[in-house]
């Protein structure tokens, strides 16, 4: 794990997270698999622990750490086979309260950063809808000022911690312009505000993920968050927060997917020796480790251009796009190679195919984010 971005302080950020999976995670993940959630108690553990706030202010229990630091505990994270308990962390740190964090006014800031750091609250982002996925501008949820309120009406769809979550930042459309949008705060229990369904995915079951109906939603004035028509802009820029860790992710599956195979294709005897020692196996997993590595430094790279203040939207785009199919890639191949076993729901390589599909979907699908490279050629 050697990089010229990280230093001794990383590597203990690395090491802690890898115990706390071994003990809190890995043992007991089978049975939030079964309940379709991560429990509330094991993300307070990691509160309680500081890895919720890597990168918010010291004034709210943060570290004030950097985009390398952040980009560690993602890879670190991504080490755990249940990626449902994965993105449930990483929707709440990189991709929902990012949005509090950079728009928040102090009062907001005072009020939910501090339950936030400490996973007392636990956060969700509502952007996507039945018929706006990467097309963010195309969402239809509307919010009409009336007086000293916000009215919110609309319904989201595919909102990983939507079940479980105790605060939402909403995208809503404030003007008849196609990014004419803002972002609202609105806490669990608002009156009108309601789970309208879970919802049962291939993978990540160990997420919930939700729509969300606003029915009348009425909220004070002041849970705007950021700009009033500006919102699109803050969903642009934290998406390269989103698609960084989404990369870690899966860099995480395809480093844990080959590790596992390795082991098993050394122990597998078939037709009188180990399968290893089939030339096809063996050089197939060493062409997918030189991918695997290629794209971690360049994963890492990226995180080091965020923290020299460069533009990333082209690196990102293409770094979502390469690690999305990436991670099919690699963890269809480690699965074929563990036959029959590898179909079967107790074995992790089944689980991390499962879970490695949607990388090439969610936070930006590879035809969307290739596109965002190509245009700005």
């Amino acid at each position: 794990m050697d990089s010229i971005y990280t230093t001794p302080e990383h590597e203990q950020l690395r090491e802690q997270i890898a115990r706390f999976i071994a003990r809190e995670v890995e043992p007991h993940a089978l049975a939030w698999e079964e309940a379709g959630a991560t429990p509330r108690e094991v993300l307070r553990k990691m509160g309680d622990a500081g890895l919720f706030g890597l990168m918010y202010s010291s004034d709210y229990g943060g570290a004030e750490a950097d985009a390398l630091t952040n980009l560690v505990f993602a890879e670190a994270l991504s080490q755990s086979t249940f990626g449902g308990f994965i993105i449930t962390v990483l929707v709440h740190t990189d991709m929902a309260s990012p949005h509090l964090h950079h728009a928040g006014t102090p009062a907001q800031l005072a009020r939910y950063m501090p339950d936030v750091i400490a996973g007392r609250r636990i956060t969700a982002v509502g952007i996507t809808e039945p018929g706006a996925g990467s097309d963010v501008a195309g969402i239809r949820t509307i919010a009409k000022r009336d007086g000293d309120h916000w009215v919110l009406n609309g319904t989201k769809m595919f909102i990983t911690n939507g079940v479980h979550a105790d605060l939402y930042f909403i995208a809503a459309k404030t003007t008849e312009a196609r990014h004419g949008m803002s972002m609202f705060i609105v806490e669990k229990g608002a009156p009108g505000f309601t789970v309208g369904r879970a919802l049962k995915k291939s993978g990540w079951l160990s997420s919930d993920t939700a729509e969300l109906v606003l029915d009348n939603v009425c909220i004070p004035a002041a849970n705007l968050l950021g700009e009033e028509n500006k919102g699109f802009y803050a969903v642009m820029k934290n998406f390269q927060t989103e698609r960084i860790a989404l990369a870690a992710m899966a860099v995480g599956h395809c480093t844990q997917a080959l590790a596992m195979t390795l082991d098993f294709v050394r122990q597998r005897q078939a037709f009188g020796a180990p399968l290893f020692d089939k030339q096809t196996i063996r050089q197939r997993l060493a062409m997918l480790d030189a991918k695997v590595q290629a794209a971690r430094a360049f994963m890492y790279q990226c995180a080091w251009r965020v923290t020299q203040k460069h533009d990333v939207v082209q690196q990102v785009s293409m770094l979502k796009a390469l690690t999305g199919e990436l991670v099919n890639e690699v963890v269809q191949t480690c699965q074929q190679f563990h036959g029959g076993m590898g179909y079967m729901r107790e074995t992790a390589i089944e689980r991390l195919w499962r879970d490695a599909r949607v990388l090439a979907i969610g936070g930006g699908a590879t035809e969307v984010m290739l596109d965002e490279v190509a245009k700005r050629y």
